[in-house]
């Protein structure tokens, strides 16, 4: 039985659950054709469209800031100018329609009982996140509710995982890095660098990150993480687990095991479309 006793321990759980189903619309190459198929040709156009879309027809300010760690020219070049191909409200359906699809081919298998009984614990903790100081949580907990268990699925773990990364961001700067330090000490405690050098940073802000990183004495001049940067990360994780707690603590003890048990199969499906070596650091369920 799951214990809410650490609600902390309790979120970094259940985001290793509920965070698979969201990523197959990055992942997935049937949520890259349902962006191309109106018109959103290259990864970034449609990630950068379907990401935005529940913002509305925003310019780049405020998606520069709630994505965070994209540099703010990447972002530029791709918002607004995409919602010259692409309404918001065309873009929502195709990712909506490209993560249902490859949720369908995933769990095909799975009865249809344990989808809706899945979906219907998932939104009830997706209802129950708080919005303040949330712009992406909120903007999605805001959408229309779907009619269909694997889109009431996906779109219940697309509020709880943009709500915990709304946390995350808080955390990131409460702790005193930007997003190119961010990106940069990941990369030097053994994240892939290729996932996390193509958000348009250059290589000069790269160094200069590196040396901020290294002057604070999170780095050492070899490059490694130091022990006080890798206490500090950790810090900045529980951080994010206290504040992503609050949907798990209103569902109840109870509700989330089985809710933990209905997800299980469903993100071990969701896997064999990402890679291990990924950029949100989703790591594998153990067997």
């Amino acid at each position: 039985m799951t214990s809410l006793d650490d609600p902390g321990r309790t979120a970094r759980l259940m985001w290793t659950h509920y965070e698979p189903l969201h990523a197959v619309t990055y992942f997935h190459p049937r949520s890259q054709a349902a962006y191309e198929a109106i018109g959103l040709r290259g990864y970034w156009r449609g990630y950068f469209a379907g990401r935005a879309a529940p913002l509305g027809e925003t310019d780049a300010a405020p998606v520069i800031a709630v994505f965070f760690t994209f540099a703010p020219a990447m972002v530029s070049r791709a918002i607004p100018a995409v919602w010259q191909l692409v309404t918001p409200a065309e873009a929502l359906r195709a990712r909506l329609t490209g993560a249902v699809q490859a949720l369908a081919e995933l769990t095909y298998e799975l009865p249809e009982g344990h989808l809706d009984e899945a979906a219907d614990l998932l939104e009830a903790a997706a209802e129950a996140v708080e919005p303040g100081g949330r712009v992406l949580g909120a903007a999605n907990a805001a959408l229309p509710r779907a009619g269909y268990p694997l889109a009431r699925l996906w779109q219940a773990a697309t509020t709880l995982r943009e709500h915990r990364g709304d946390g995350h961001v808080a955390a990131l700067v409460a702790a005193g890095l930007d997003p190119v330090e961010t990106l940069a000490w990941r990369v030097a405690d053994g994240m892939a660098p290729f996932t996390l050098t193509g958000r348009g940073w250059t290589e000069e802000q790269w160094r200069a990150a590196h040396g901020r990183l290294v002057e604070r004495g999170w780095l050492t001049p070899e490059g490694k993480p130091s022990e006080e940067s890798r206490a500090g990360f950790r810090a900045v994780e529980e951080a994010t687990d206290r504040t992503a707690a609050h949907p798990w603590q209103a569902l109840g003890a109870e509700r989330v095991e089985r809710l933990r048990e209905l997800l299980d199969p469903l993100a071990r499906r969701c896997h064999t479309t990402i890679p291990p070596g990924n950029p949100i650091g989703l790591p594998a369920l153990p067997d």
